[in-house]
């Protein structure tokens, strides 16, 4: 965790806006305030994906301040100790933090890997090590430098998006929903019951063109009044929906949920569109035609990262966050060993050889909610790398699991 926290909580997040440019900030807060305003999917995707820099806009305003929650906490303290970290560099470091806020302020991109790189500091310094900034010092591959009793080590900070391991991305499913979702207001009102439909996506939806043919294919077959409609590249089934608890006289929207999760699993994409006049619904459930491979993403990131940012002159740390990723898929892919067995097997392969440990956190970790990994990530050591059983570096490359 952050340390320093002598400062006012205001005090310090004002020094971090005024970090990141006043100007720059209020238009980022404009521009999230924009995306999550219209009651859409896509709209509460913006809100999860820009949940940090919400937390900071709410925050700014003395009134919510004193009512902040944990999460809400942590990442104030992630804010304050980045605006006490400017205040001990000297003009080329600081503009180089300042470049990395900015960068998390633009477009899609989240303050996440700053405060991963903060967090992952805290760490190392909580465990006894003393840390320094090389990547913001001297503009180095690799992100910091570790020292305890001795030993040594260089550490690279890497965010991954769960994205890059569906071949459905959740942004294309939200976005197919809310062009779908009209249409369908419009057939419910004409065609009371309730209703389940299918898709079954083989090549998954990683563009944007696809998810206009698919809305046309959808539209067609509600206005044909057809069932059925097949191709190489989607089968879609429309059926009545029987599921239990359908008809419970409870909100769809919140009851069905977790029974269509139960039936579908955890990779399935889920919607539940209602018509509050006459009690219909229509749910649209998504899954591709081959598994995600959420790990997989993590194992290629492992690679590139060991080749281009640790030197090999140093036992080097790879500290992984795993970002867009739910609560259940976390827990998922921690009981499961999933991501284990894919984190050891790359510490067998070549790419690995600089590598002693790999680290892997979530927004659970970094906001300290109750699915966080005990310890606050999860660790796997090298054994087959020369510091692997160096002293000094004991309570960083432990394994966890």
């Amino acid at each position: 965790m952050p340390e320093r926290d002598q400062q006012p909580a205001l005090v310090g997040l004002d020094a971090f806006l005024a970090l990141a440019g006043p100007d720059r900030w209020r238009a980022r807060v404009r521009d999230i305030g924009s995306r999550i305003r219209p009651e859409s999917q896509t709209a509460r995707a913006a809100q999860r994906r820009h949940a940090l820099e919400i937390m900071l806009a709410r925050l700014s305003n003395p009134g919510l301040l004193a009512k902040a929650g944990q999460s809400e906490r942590r990442i104030l303290d992630f804010a304050r100790e980045a605006a006490l970290l400017a205040e001990d560099l000297a003009d080329g470091p600081r503009e180089r933090l300042r470049a990395l806020i900015g960068e998390g302020l633009e477009g899609e991109a989240t303050l996440v890997p700053l405060f991963h790189l903060l967090r992952t500091a805290g760490l190392f310094r909580a465990r006894g090590f003393e840390v320094r900034f090389d990547g913001l010092l001297h503009g180095t591959s690799h992100d910091l430098m570790v020292r305890r009793e001795g030993s040594v080590a260089e550490v690279a900070c890497e965010t991954v998006s769960a994205e890059e391991g569906r071949p459905v991305h959740r942004g294309h499913w939200a976005q197919l929903v809310d062009r779908v979702n009209p249409d369908l207001q419009t057939w419910l009102a004409a065609h009371p019951g309730r209703y389940i439909l299918k898709m079954t996506l083989p090549a998954g939806v990683s563009r944007d063109e696809q998810i206009g043919s698919l809305h046309e294919r959808i539209s067609a077959m509600l206005a044909n009044h057809k069932r059925q409609d097949s191709s190489a590249d989607a089968v879609l089934k429309l059926d009545p929906l029987v599921l239990a608890g359908a008809h419970a006289g409870m909100d769809p929207c919140r009851a069905l949920p977790g029974t269509l999760r139960q039936q579908f699993g955890l990779e399935a994409h889920l919607a539940v569109t209602t018509d509050q006049a006459s009690g219909s619904v229509f749910v649209m459930a998504a899954r591709a035609g081959r598994e995600n491979e959420i790990s997989g993403a993590v194992k290629r990131r492992l690679a590139t990262a060991a080749e281009a940012r640790l030197s090999g002159k140093l036992p080097g740390i790879l500290a992984v966050f795993l970002d867009d990723l739910e609560a259940a898929e976390w827990r998922n892919l921690r009981d499961t060993l999933e991501l284990e067995g894919v984190v050891r097997r790359f510490l067998t392969e070549p790419a690995a050889r600089p590598v002693v440990a790999v680290t892997c956190a979530t927004r659970m970790e970094l906001l300290g909610t109750a699915d966080a990994a005990p310890d606050g990530e999860l660790r796997f050591r090298n054994p087959a790398h020369p510091a692997a059983k160096a002293q000094g570096l004991e309570p960083a490359i432990t394994s966890s699991m």
